[in-house]
């Protein structure tokens, strides 16, 4: 018999067993209460029973034995340089990684060590989201992957091809031969609100089949991927959780689990899942085609902090700084600066960069974007014709957007009695020549004004700025010397702001810092 697909109702669970103080709203039944002779209460001696709140399921077992044959092992065998392994301090999330005893050296007892490194078991998880063997994962559990290993509930093993990765997302299909599997559906709509309960399905430390439960903790987390709002769930999951799937109390798959923040690599209470809108997105279009694109603007953004808001004249305004921008690219083209602050695409207000980021993704290559921004304290429109997004190998090997923007409207503003070198806000300000572009590794597409020193106790110290360091813009110009950054600074203080932005570039990438203005 054919197994049908998995949406089970269970949410009378909640009503099972119940025995509620209705003032107190407490989960314990409370004994009977007798009287003596002189009026007094006394409990009764029998045990007090225990009985879940509203709201609390007696238990998950119905839910588990249901959709659990959905969920499977995924064992896989690599060969990963230690080089290439994530490292994301505190977030932990990667698949459970064995090294075998002495290693593997190579094919067929090869000695000389394979040039693509050692090789490795790793395991993770996954789940049929269809009857013909397609299953959801972690692009990490299988990016690396020679061999792909598929366990089911029942110990059975298949062996598994993939579909299609998704490195912005972290998703990735792959697909076993067969058909009639048990599958579960994703929940793009009623999700469950903050503090419902949710059922994690798993194969921690290469176990096998584990459920764990807990609460949705919160939404919109943003732990550093890009594409990705993270839903925080309390529901234990560790090393080899990655890719299972979380459930919701109706056994819908509301979130794939990814990582969790974990000093230790163990489970603390802090999980996040990729929402299931997300996920079924994404895997819909690998099904599809295999691969994912993504708008495109060729531009380096930054979170507009509230002190970098301030120092511009726009307080209490959200947004994303541009701080590079790809020569010739999209941006470039379009007539984006350095320093503008962007604050809505296609309409669509934006409050950090990671928003930005997701709004421009959406776009296919010839589209064109407007983008709301702020230049000189005035807002504007800019509209740029997206292109594609690169792999995000490619663009860690580009090291970001780098160049200039072209804009040569700054310099001094008339009159600062500044040589070639001088003290500028705390920092010792020197003209970039060929000498420190060696002595730096500064490449020759940067201009700027060197700094040469900076004294600990300011607040350029306080905020990271070193030696080596190169100032590119002060304020709303661009800068090439000394007497160009006291300018800025002496028409900032002039005109009643307490920081001015400076844009940093350091080892190929710029970034603005809201530096003080001495009194």
């Amino acid at each position: 018999m054919a197994v049908k697909k998995y949406q089970f109702f269970v949410g009378a669970l909640a009503g099972v067993g119940m025995a509620v103080a209705a003032a107190a709203g407490v989960g314990m039944r409370l004994p009977t209460a007798t009287a003596d002779t002189h009026g007094k209460l006394m409990l009764a001696s029998t045990s007090p029973v225990f009985a879940p709140a509203p709201g609390a399921p007696q238990s998950f077992a119905d839910i588990f034995e249901k959709v659990s044959p959905a969920v499977v092992s995924i064992n896989v065998t690599s060969r990963v340089p230690v080089s290439q392994q994530p490292n994301i301090p505190g977030l932990k999330g990667f698949p459970f990684n064995i090294v075998p005893p002495g290693g593997d050296d190579g094919d067929d007892g090869d000695s000389t060590p394979a040039p693509k490194g050692q090789r490795a078991l790793s395991a993770g998880s996954g789940f049929f989201i269809s009857p013909d063997g397609y299953i959801v994962t972690n692009n990490h559990v299988v990016e690396n992957a020679e061999d792909i290993k598929v366990v089911m509930k029942d110990g059975k093993e298949l062996k598994g091809t993939i579909v299609g990765r998704d490195e912005g997302t972290d998703l990735a299909v792959i697909k076993v031969e067969g058909h009639n599997f048990a599958y579960v559906d994703f929940e793009n709509n009623a999700r469950p609100r903050v503090g419902d309960w949710v059922l994690a399905v798993g194969n921690p430390f290469s176990l096998g089949s584990t459920a764990t439960a807990g609460i949705v903790s919160a939404y919109g987390r943003d732990i550093g991927e890009t594409f990705v709002d993270y839903i925080q769930i309390d529901a234990p999951i560790n090393r080899g959780n990655s890719g299972g799937p979380t459930f919701d109390t109706y056994g819908r798959v509301i979130g794939v689990n990814t990582a969790i923040f974990s000093p230790s690599g163990g489970s603390v209470g802090i999980g996040f899942a990729i929402p299931a809108d997300v996920a079924d997105n994404i895997t819909k279009q690998l099904i599809a085609g295999g691969k994912i694109t993504r708008g495109y603007i060729g531009a380096t953004i930054q979170n507009l902090s509230d002190e970098m808001a301030d120092s511009w004249g726009l307080s209490g305004r959200k947004g994303a700084v541009v701080a590079d921008l790809v020569p010739n690219g999209p941006a470039s083209r379009g007539g984006l600066q350095q320093g503008d602050v962007v604050v809505a695409v296609n309409g669509h207000n934006v409050s950090t960069s990671s928003e930005m980021t997701r709004e421009v993704a959406k776009a296919h290559a010839g589209d064109v974007l407007h983008l709301d921004v702020y230049r000189d304290g005035k807002q504007r429109t800019i509209d740029i014709k997206s292109g594609t997004r690169p792999s995000e190998a490619q663009l860690a090997q580009n090291g970001g957007a780098g160049g200039g923007d072209g804009d040569d409207n700054g310099g001094a503003a008339g009159g600062a009695k500044v040589g070639p070198k001088a003290q500028v806000l705390g920092m010792s300000l020197t003209p970039l020549d060929p000498v420190a572009r060696r002595q730096y590794g500064i490449d020759d597409a940067v201009k700027g004004v060197l700094v040469d020193g900076v004294k600990g106790s300011s607040d350029a110290g306080e905020k990271g700025l070193r030696r080596g360091d190169v100032i590119v813009r002060a304020g709303d110009h661009v800068v090439a010397t000394a007497a160009d950054v006291a300018s800025a600074v002496a028409e900032w203080r002039k005109s009643g702001r307490t920081s001015i932005p400076l844009g940093i570039s350091r080892g190929g990438r710029t970034l603005f810092l809201p530096v003080k203005i001495d009194g």
